[in-house]
């Protein structure tokens, strides 16, 4: 069926998990893989996996509302056949072999609010980034939809400028294949 005169196509579908509680770890995963995979109850799993025998288990909230840290997404990407590497900031972000990663996982300062009163608080938050049909996007919790960055200059202007204001961390997603090749590194 053709489409009629001067309209637009329509954009792809893009899977975006808006925040909840403290699982913006759960919405990154979900996002960059792009379905719902994990659920609070599958990361809690994972952090019992990775601390059996602790009371209060270092790798999530003691409230039991998320704030799952960097172990329980790194071996929940591993359950997928998947791997996490650390991007090393010092590297320039042209090197980065962008057709090679899956997706990018951040992790971001975020800051602390009350309602309308923002608190002198800085918490950790997750952020996935992620190309769909070719354009790339920041699938963040806490935007309302995902935001277009564009191609693969727009999404390294992204990165360096999360990267510039310190405290971020990056983490790529990729295939077990490209983490053992080190090709998501590029060599020209």
């Amino acid at each position: 069926m053709s489409q009629a005169p001067g309209a637009q196509p329509s954009p792809p579908s893009v899977y975006h998990e808006r925040q909840r509680l403290e699982l913006c770890a759960v919405h990154a995963l979900n996002n960059v893989l792009q379905q719902q995979l994990f659920s609070q109850e599958a990361a809690d799993e994972i952090c019992k996996r990775l601390a059996p025998d602790s009371r209060l288990n270092p790798h999530r909230s003691l409230l039991g509302t998320g704030n799952y840290d960097v172990n329980v997404i790194m071996a929940a990407l591993q359950g997928q056949g998947l791997a996490a590497v650390w991007w090393d900031r010092r590297r320039p972000l042209s090197q980065l072999a962008l057709p090679r990663v899956l997706g990018l996982i951040l992790n971001l300062p975020s800051p602390v609010s009350l309602g309308l009163l923002s608190l002198p608080l800085r918490r950790r938050h997750w952020v996935a980034l992620r190309q769909v049909d070719g354009v790339y996007y920041n699938l963040d919790s806490k935007l309302q939809a995902p935001e277009v960055l564009g191609n693969e200059d727009g999404v390294r202007a992204f990165l360096a400028a999360a990267l510039a204001q310190g405290l971020c961390e990056v983490l790529l997603v990729v295939t077990k294949e490209v983490e053992e090749k080190g090709s998501w590194l590029r060599t020209d």
